[in-house]
């Protein structure tokens, strides 16, 4: 028999619990609209206001490259974004540990940046993974801490419109 990945067991799932393990997939998926829609404000409003959110631009390196103390920080890595033409983000296979208030997760991403320089168009493609800590308040989940780790990088001519 082959190997398989290990799966939870989901014959006692609460309502509770499918609709926590919802929202924080919607939270995950939010931030990566607004990141591709270029909503800073909405992309903050997603994180604690004591949030941490370390930047890891070598996964394989345990020192971060950014490291932001509080939600207000966040906002001059979120305008960055607007340095290219467009970005898309595409959140694959996620991980979560759920807790009633509190639970970590893994997100693998593939974010796609279009830059311009003159006539030249170039897209770079960033292998991302965010671990990230959950936390419910008042109904609502937030990001805590996300750990933005990039594991490769392609950039390529673009060509075409």
């Amino acid at each position: 028999m082959p190997h398989s990945v290990q799966r939870s067991n989901h014959d006692a799932i609460t309502p509770l619990e499918i609709g926590d393990r919802l929202a924080i997939r919607e939270l995950v998926d939010a931030y990566a609209h607004c990141a591709d829609r270029r909503d800073a404000e909405g992309q903050m409003a997603l994180f604690t206001p004591d949030t941490e959110f370390l930047v890891f631009m070598d996964s394989q390196n345990p020192v971060p490259t950014q490291q932001i103390r509080d939600r207000e920080g966040l906002r001059p890595v979120f305008d960055a974004l607007n340095a290219y033409e467009a970005t898309t983000h595409f959140n694959g296979q996620s991980t979560v540990t759920w807790g009633p208030s509190s639970a970590t997760g893994i997100t693998y991403c593939l974010a796609h940046h279009v830059a311009v320089a003159g006539d030249k168009r170039s897209l770079m493609i960033a292998s991302i993974r965010y671990l990230d800590r959950f936390v419910k308040v008042e109904g609502r989940w937030y990001f805590e801490q996300r750990k933005l780790m990039v594991d490769w990088i392609e950039n390529r001519p673009l060509t075409g419109g």
